[in-house]
C-alpha cells in the first residue's frame, strides 16, 4: 500500500511544492471550515482527509492504535464515503488535537462505536465538495456527476477529473452542512477483509513503537521503585552504580518514590540499578491476598446499604420453605495487564518545553498530568502517539509519561524510560480481585423465582453490573456491592467488571440449569423471554432479541445438544458488554494422559455492522485466547504488599500446546451502526470453559484460575 512508501515528511514536502490542495478538518462537535490553499504553503495535518494536487490522498486515524485495529478500520470508513480505492491511500496517525478530533482515547471499545457516523459524514462531505468542484469546472449540473475510484465522472459525456485535479478548486468551496451518505448496499470497503495497515512494517521490524525511539543525546533510564505497596523511598547510595560502565547519572524524584539510573544503553542502566543500595520504609499497611479474602468473606455476610438493584421481595422468597435454595461462592483473582510492550516513554524537557513520545491510551490526560507534575503549560507540551504493543487498560494510566518527563527534567537530558518485565509485573494497576456470593430460589414450577448476588471487590471499583442479565428476567432480584479499601493499585483491565462478573453469573446459571434439569441454552432463552415481558416492571438494560440472536447462532454453529465424539464435552456462556452481545461454546476433550484440553471454541457476536471482517475476527479470537489464558493459568497474589509473581515463569500464560486447535467466529448480520469489539469477546470464555469442565467431570470449579491437572 502507498502508506509504506509515503512518510509524513514526504507528505508535507509534496504539499508544500504542490502549492494547492484540499485539507478538510472536521471537528467532532461543529462544522469546521476548510483550509484555503496558499501558494507554497504546507497544509495542516490535523485533518481526516488530505488531498494534494498530485493526487496523493492521506487519511488520518485519530485514536491510539493499541492492537485493536482502529488505525485500519477508521480510515476504511473514510475511504468508503470518499469513494477511493483502499490501495490508493496513505494512512497516518493523527496528532493529538482534540479541537479537531474530539476525544482521542483508546478504551471502552469505543473508537469505532463513537466515530462511525461522524467519520462517514467527513468522507461524504469531502466527496460532495469534489463533485461540486467538478460540476463547476464543467459548467454542469451536480446531479449529473458522481464520484468513483478517486475520480469525478460526468454521466452524460463520460468526462472525468481526478481528485488531484480538483483539490485546489474544492478547497475554495464552502463546507456543506447537509450531505447524503452512501447507501450501505453500495459499500465496497466496509464489511470486507482488509489487512492491518501496519502489517508489513511489523513483520519487517520497522520502528513503529515507543520502545523504538532513538534521539541524539538521549540516555536510557531504568527506575528503582518501592518493592511493595505501602513502602516509600527513604534513602539511597549510588556509589557502586556510578562505577558501572555506561552509567552517566543517577537522579531521584522523591515525590514519586523513584530513583532513576541513566546510561548509554538499557542494559547498562539495568546493571546500574542492580548496583543501587536503596532503603525503603513502611508508610502504610502492607496487605496480603489472605487479608483480602478474609475481608471479602466478612463483607459478604452482610447486605450493602444501597443495593444496585432491588426488585420484589428477595428475602421473603428465599425464606419460603416451598422453594429449593441454591447457593455458591465464586472468586476471581487480581491480574496483571502484562502488555507485550512493557511500559516506556521518551521525554525531552528543556527551556520550559516538553517533547513526549510513547505508548498511551489517553494522550490528552497524559499531557495534562505531565503539565501538572512539571508545572509547565500544556501549550508547551508536544505529544506524539506511536503504535502500541498492547494496552488492555494499563495505558489508561499516565504514570509512564509522567515518570519519563520528571526524570528528563531532573537530569536535563532527553531520556527513554523503560520498565523491565519485573517492574511491569510488580508495579501494575491490577484487575481487582473479587468475590461473588449467590443465593437463588427455584420455585415449585421449576422456575427461578429469586436471585440474590452479593459481590465484593478490591479498592474503589464496581463489583458487578446490577442491571445485567439475568436482571429483569427474575421477579425477585437483588444485587449488593461492596468495595474493600486498599492501597494496592487497581485499574481497568480488558472488559472491566464484565471480565469477573460474567464468569460468576454464567457459571451460577449453569449450576441452576443442572439443578433444574434444564438445558443451559434453553434456560437462557427462557429467561430472556421473561425479560421481554418485564415481570419486575423495569425494562432490561439489554436488547432481548440481540441477546437471543447470538445464543441461537452459537448453538447452531456448535451443534449444541447433538452427539459429540467420545471424550468431547461442551460448555456454554453468553454476556453483554460495550453494547455488544457475545456467546461462546467451548469444547474440552479428555486426553489420553488424563488431562483436559480446550480443543475448540465457537463464538457468535452481534456487534452491529462489521467494518473490517478480518480485523473483527482477529479481535474476537484474541479476546478468547486472552480470556482463556487467564482462566486457566494467571493470577496475581500479594504478600505484605509485594507481588509474588515476578515474571512469566510465575505469572503463567497460555502456551501453544494449551491453545484451542480451532476458534470459529461468526457475526450476526446487522444493519445497525457498529458497537464495541475489543473487549466483549473475553468475558464469556472463562464460564464457557468452566461449564464444559463440569460437563466432562461433574466437578464445579468456582475459583479462577482453574489450574487443571489430571481429572
Amino acid at each position: 500500500m502507498i502508506d509504506e512508501a509515503v512518510s509524513r515528511r514526504h507528505f508535507l514536502k509534496v504539499t508544500s511544492i504542490a502549492g494547492g490542495g484540499l485539507v478538510l478538518g472536521f471537528n467532532m462537535l461543529t462544522n469546521a471550515q476548510p483550509v484555503k490553499p496558499v501558494a507554497g504553503a504546507v497544509f495542516s495535518p490535523n485533518a481526516y482527509i488530505s488531498i494534494d494536487a498530485n493526487g496523493l490522498i492521506t487519511l488520518m486515524s485519530p485514536n491510539p492504535e493499541i492492537g485493536q485495529g482502529v488505525k485500519t478500520a477508521l480510515p476504511m470508513i473514510l475511504a468508503e464515503e470518499l469513494e477511493v480505492q483502499w490501495d490508493k491511500v496513505a494512512v497516518e496517525m493523527a496528532p493529538l488535537d482534540q479541537s479537531k478530533y474530539g476525544s482521542q482515547n483508546a478504551g471502552g471499545s469505543g473508537a469505532i462505536r463513537g466515530r462511525f457516523m461522524p467519520i462517514r459524514t467527513a468522507g461524504a462531505t469531502a466527496r460532495q465538495m469534489l463533485i461540486t468542484a467538478a460540476a463547476q469546472q464543467w459548467g454542469a449540473n451536480e446531479v449529473d456527476c458522481y464520484a468513483e475510484n478517486a475520480f469525478v465522472i460526468h454521466k452524460p459525456t463520460g468526462k472525468k477529473l481526478s481528485y488531484g485535479d480538483l483539490a485546489a478548486k474544492a478547497a475554495l468551496l464552502p463546507v456543506p452542512t447537509d450531505v447524503k451518505l452512501k447507501d450501505p448496499k453500495d459499500f465496497k470497503i466496509i464489511g470486507t477483509r482488509v489487512h492491518n495497515i501496519d502489517n508489513h512494517k511489523i513483520i519487517t521490524g520497522q520502528p513503529l513503537y515507543g520502545i523504538d525511539t532513538r534521539r541524539e543525546g538521549m540516555l536510557f533510564t531504568v527506575v528503582a521503585k518501592p518493592p511493595a505497596f505501602g513502602k516509600a523511598l527513604k534513602s539511597f547510595d549510588d556509589t557502586e552504580t556510578r562505577k558501572v560502565a555506561g552509567v552517566k547519572n543517577v537522579v531521584s524524584v522523591p515525590s514519586h518514590n523513584l530513583v532513576a539510573v541513566l546510561a548509554t544503553s538499557t542494559w547498562a542502566a539495568k546493571k546500574g540499578r542492580d548496583a543501587l543500595k536503596v532503603e525503603w520504609e513502611d508508610k502504610s499497611k502492607l496487605e496480603s491476598t489472605t487479608d483480602h479474602d478474609a475481608s471479602f468473606t466478612e463483607l459478604l455476610s452482610n447486605k450493602s446499604d444501597k443495593p444496585g438493584r432491588n426488585d420484589g421481595d428477595v428475602d421473603g422468597i428465599l425464606s419460603n420453605v416451598a422453594n429449593k435454595i441454591v447457593e455458591a461462592v465464586y472468586e476471581t483473582p487480581a491480574l496483571s495487564h502484562a502488555n507485550m510492550e512493557p511500559l516506556n516513554f521518551f521525554a525531552d524537557v528543556k527551556d520550559n518545553k516538553v517533547e513526549l513520545y510513547g505508548p498511551t491510551q489517553v494522550p490528552a490526560r497524559l499531557r495534562t498530568a505531565v503539565s501538572q507534575a512539571l508545572n509547565i503549560p500544556e501549550t508547551n507540551i508536544v505529544l506524539g502517539m506511536p503504535r502500541q504493543g498492547g494496552g488492555f487498560g494499563r495505558k489508561l494510566q499516565p504514570d509512564n509519561g509522567v515518570e519519563a518527563a520528571l526524570i528528563s527534567q531532573a537530569a536535563k537530558v532527553p531520556v527513554q524510560m523503560l520498565w523491565m518485565r519485573e517492574d511491569d509485573m510488580q508495579g501494575d494497576f491490577y484487575r481487582p480481585a473479587s468475590m461473588f456470593k449467590y443465593k437463588a430460589a427455584i420455585g415449585p414450577n421449576n422456575e427461578i423465582v429469586a436471585w440474590h448476588l452479593n459481590a465484593a471487590v478490591l479498592s474503589n471499583n464496581r463489583a458487578s453490573n446490577p442491571d445485567g442479565f439475568p436482571a429483569a428476567s427474575v421477579p425477585n432480584y437483588r444485587a449488593d456491592n461492596h468495595s474493600l479499601p486498599s492501597n494496592i493499585q487497581t485499574g481497568p483491565w480488558r472488559a472491566p467488571t464484565s471480565n469477573s462478573v460474567a464468569f460468576a453469573d454464567e457459571s451460577f446459571l449453569d449450576e441452576l440449569a443442572h439443578q433444574m434439569k434444564k438445558d443451559p441454552v434453553a434456560l437462557r432463552l427462557e429467561l430472556l423471554d421473561k425479560a421481554k415481558n418485564q415481570p419486575t416492571g423495569k425494562a432490561a438494560s439489554y436488547d432481548v432479541a440481540k441477546y437471543k440472536s447470538v445464543i441461537d447462532l452459537v448453538a447452531q454453529i456448535s451443534g449444541w445438544g447433538k452427539k459429540k465424539a467420545p471424550n468431547v464435552y461442551q460448555g456454554f456462556a453468553a454476556h453483554y458488554s460495550f453494547s455488544t452481545y457475545a456467546a461462546h461454546v467451548a469444547e474440552v476433550t479428555k486426553m489420553k494422559d488424563g488431562t483436559l484440553r480446550v480443543t475448540k471454541v465457537y463464538s457468535a457476536i452481534n456487534c452491529g455492522r462489521v467494518v473490517n471482517q478480518s480485523g473483527a475476527e482477529t479481535q474476537v479470537e484474541g479476546a478468547i485466547i486472552d480470556g482463556l489464558s487467564h482462566a486457566l493459568f494467571s493470577k496475581v497474589t500479594f504478600d505484605k504488599g509485594a507481588v509474588e509473581q515476578t515474571n512469566f515463569h510465575t505469572y503463567k500464560f497460555l502456551r501453544m500446546k494449551d491453545a484451542p486447535i480451532e476458534v470459529i467466529v461468526k457475526f450476526v448480520p446487522s444493519e445497525d451502526p457498529p458497537t464495541g469489539l475489543g473487549e466483549p469477546g473475553l468475558p464469556p470464555i472463562a464460564p464457557a470453559v468452566g461449564n464444559a469442565i463440569f460437563a466432562a467431570t461433574g466437578v464445579r470449579y468456582r475459583k479462577l484460575p482453574f489450574e487443571l491437572g489430571k481429572v
